[in-house]
């Protein structure tokens, strides 16, 4: 039986031509996959391994690999095989549940960089206070809630979704984020109120405490030398996967919510670059603009060569 047929199943048009490309972009993604895993595990297992990197600034950081992690587990698996299959499907429930996964890794990580920005300011601005104030249990209030907020948020529309009639059985884009609302036969203005208000509560909040953040470091630190130099390089790689971050989501969250049919290669593009650029520049970022990271990091290699 054609599974498209069935209510249960959604067709996915991810845009890419898999009769002419598919094992050739099979191949390009599945190195990307293992590049993410790999980069990310390395990360986490360089911050577990080294004593001098138990401080909350690395264990914020290696959370923020596993959410990477989780991340390209949710969509990685599910590409791979719609790139070797000549129909491209998905359980309505699955892509439920790729939904929810999505979106409350999204939540948990502005949670996770809002926390980073708390942790930077308390370290320049109050460093006497500073071990008195961001203690392990304190860290692991911030971890836990970064990634238990946004499931309480995303399980009230999760529950409305399940049992939502469909109108609709073919899926436009590479995975299922918020165009999964078009499906519906009827649309739901409570669903689109609530989703603004996690939306606010999980992503604008978030940004709008990590900008006041760092306006208030950046105006102590305006008068010293000293303390600008320590506030640049902890603070810009931070700040430069927030801004990565925040435009994709933006997007994502926005945009793709609105009627307005954008081009299939800005479509594609676009939800590339999240699932490809993001994963992949945490770890650049912090593996290669982190000090002590990066000493570890090339350390582990230099002993990894030697022993071959």
């Amino acid at each position: 039986m054609d599974n498209r047929s069935d209510p249960a199943y959604i067709t996915v048009d991810g845009y890419i031509d898999v009769h002419t490309y598919g094992s050739l972009y099979f191949f390009i993604m599945l190195l990307v996959y293992i590049s993410v895993i790999c980069s990310n595990s390395l990360i986490i297992y360089i911050i577990w391994k080294e004593p001098n990197l138990h401080k909350p600034m690395y264990f914020f950081i290696a959370a923020l690999s596993f959410n990477s992690l989780l991340f390209s587990s949710t969509v990685y698996p599910k590409l791979l095989i719609d790139l070797l299959s000549d129909k491209q499907v998905i359980l309505y429930m699955a892509c439920l549940f790729q939904w929810f996964s999505y979106y409350n890794l999204v939540g948990s990580e502005f949670l996770l960089l809002a926390s980073m920005a708390y942790d930077r300011y308390v370290s320049i601005c109050k460093p006497l206070q500073y071990l008195n104030i961001m203690r392990n249990s304190k860290i692991c209030v911030f971890v836990g809630f970064a990634w238990v907020f946004p499931v309480c948020h995303t399980i009230i529309p999760l529950s409305f979704n399940y049992n939502k009639k469909l109108c609709h059985f073919n899926f436009r884009g590479i995975i299922c984020n918020s165009t999964v609302y078009r499906l519906f036969c009827v649309a739901s203005p409570a669903l689109s109120i609530f989703g603004m208000i996690i939306f606010t509560n999980v992503v604008i909040f978030p940004f709008l405490f990590i900008f006041y953040t760092y306006s208030r470091i950046f105006y102590i630190v305006k008068r010293s030398k000293e303390m600008r130099k320590k506030a640049f390089e902890t603070c810009l790689p931070h700040l430069v996967v927030l801004i990565n971050f925040a435009v994709f989501s933006t997007y994502d969250i926005i945009l793709l919510r609105i009627e307005t049919e954008f081009p299939k290669p800005v479509r594609f593009f676009v939800t590339l670059q999240m699932i490809i650029y993001h994963p992949l520049l945490n770890p650049l970022i912090y593996g290669l603009k982190m000090k002590e990271i990066y000493k570890h990091i090339k350390k582990f290699l230099c002993s990894l060569i030697v022993s071959y």
